[in-house]
């Protein structure tokens, strides 16, 4: 029987969610800075770079920081650091305070993505937390819609678009506040507290191992459509690069609209039934996108893969962490640190395209679903409150 969830705690914790967003800022804030100091390409494109590197860096420690000290804490660190890292760049402009206060931002949200979601999972009603986790990536990408919006709105009326860094900073303080005064309740583990040894000695169980290639593949098919989509349709179809570019615009629609529904329907289907019909349409999708003969079937078959796969994230994250409760802290360390999968499947997806053409790295993504398909299937048949060192 499900429980009701308490949405005194549910609200800070999903706006903590939002404030995640808000490190998709950097997409649109490198045009303009590029724009305001006369960058070069190169010179420009090491802000992304100075946000996303710290996942690789912040993710294990963090983890075993959050087993020390807890998931609120943790969380209101990283709330705090992301006030910081935005409201540097605003009160000191030049391309340098805008390096440290985007690293700043980095750091602060690798902290918030290991210790955000656990916490969430701790504060879910029964069986509602794989619909809170996805809902929550729903919330998330929120905040990267809007930013650009809001972007856009400042300059309009104000021309200035970096007002938006003290509009953002002063609602991290607002949420900061409200999660530093409430009392939330998060499951201990009798264990001893995590080293970066007891983390790393976790990667000699299976179970752990098949989980976070999993996750390193699922973020790789996230970028590595959203990086394809476009020059696939425009080598396809002949489209201008411009038309093209509206394929990422209804894969990201998609997500949302996934991961909306997610948020409704788990609540009513079982975890494994809703996964496996997820990657099912994963791959229709897929398919859809590699044998498309008209431009409408691509759309389709775009909009389908990515409704499939939006809330793969979430509930393999909802499945590792109810199979592995006394280690959840150390687990979503390793988690976050299989982000890094960004960065390792978009490039292959290039080579094979020089060689073979433009649906053959959609084939590369197929091969990356045949293997979170078995994850999945592996993760979800294991005993809910196992052990990592079974």
């Amino acid at each position: 029987m499900k429980t009701s969830s308490n949405w005194s705690y549910l609200v800070p914790v999903f706006l903590s969610f939002y404030i995640m967003g808000f490190v998709d800022i950097v997409g649109i804030a490198t045009g303009y800075v590029q724009q305001d100091f006369n960058l070069s390409d190169s010179v420009a494109q090491l802000l992304p770079t100075m946000v996303f590197i710290w996942f690789a860096l912040f993710s294990i420690p963090t983890g075993i920081f959050q087993d020390r000290y807890g998931k609120k804490r943790t969380v209101a660190i990283s709330v705090v650091l992301t006030g910081v890292g935005l409201i540097i760049p605003f009160l000191f402009y030049s391309y340098i305070t805008v390096l440290i206060g985007f690293s700043i931002l980095g750091i602060a949200n690798t902290i918030m993505q290991v210790s955000a979601n656990p916490l969430l999972a701790d504060i879910s009603g029964q069986g509602n937390k794989a619909a809170n986790l996805s809902f929550s990536q729903f919330v998330k990408a929120t905040a990267a819609l809007l930013s650009p919006i809001i972007i856009s709105f400042l300059v309009a009326e104000f021309g200035e678009w970096r007002l938006v860094f003290p509009i953002y900073a002063a609602l991290t303080v607002i949420v900061g506040l409200w999660l530093y005064r409430l009392n939330i309740p998060e499951s201990r583990s009798d264990k001893a507290p995590a080293t970066f040894g007891s983390v790393i000695r976790l990667f000699s169980n299976k179970m752990v191992l098949i989980l976070v290639a999993g996750i390193f593949l699922i973020v790789g098919f996230d970028v590595g459509v959203n990086s394809n989509i476009a020059i696939f349709l425009r080598n396809r179809f002949g489209m201008e690069m411009a038309t093209a570019g509206y394929g990422i615009s209804v894969y990201f629609g998609s997500l949302m609209v996934g991961r909306f529904l997610g948020g409704v329907f788990l609540r009513f289907l079982s975890e494994k039934m809703f996964l496996f019909i997820s990657i099912a349409i994963t791959f229709l999708g897929l398919f859809g996108i590699i044998f498309s003969g008209s431009v409408m079937v691509a759309w389709i078959s775009i909009f389908a893969a990515g409704l499939g796969f939006s809330n793969l994230f979430p509930l393999i994250f909802s499945i590792a962490l109810d199979r592995m409760p006394d280690h959840a802290n150390e687990v979503s360390g390793l988690i976050i640190l299989a982000v890094s999968g960004g960065a390792v499947v978009p490039p292959i997806m290039g080579l094979v395209n020089e060689q073979f053409g433009d649906a053959a790295p959609f084939w590369v993504l197929a091969i990356c679903m045949v293997y979170v398909s078995y994850a999945s299937i592996y993760l979800s048949n294991k005993p809910v409150g196992g052990s990592a060192n079974a």
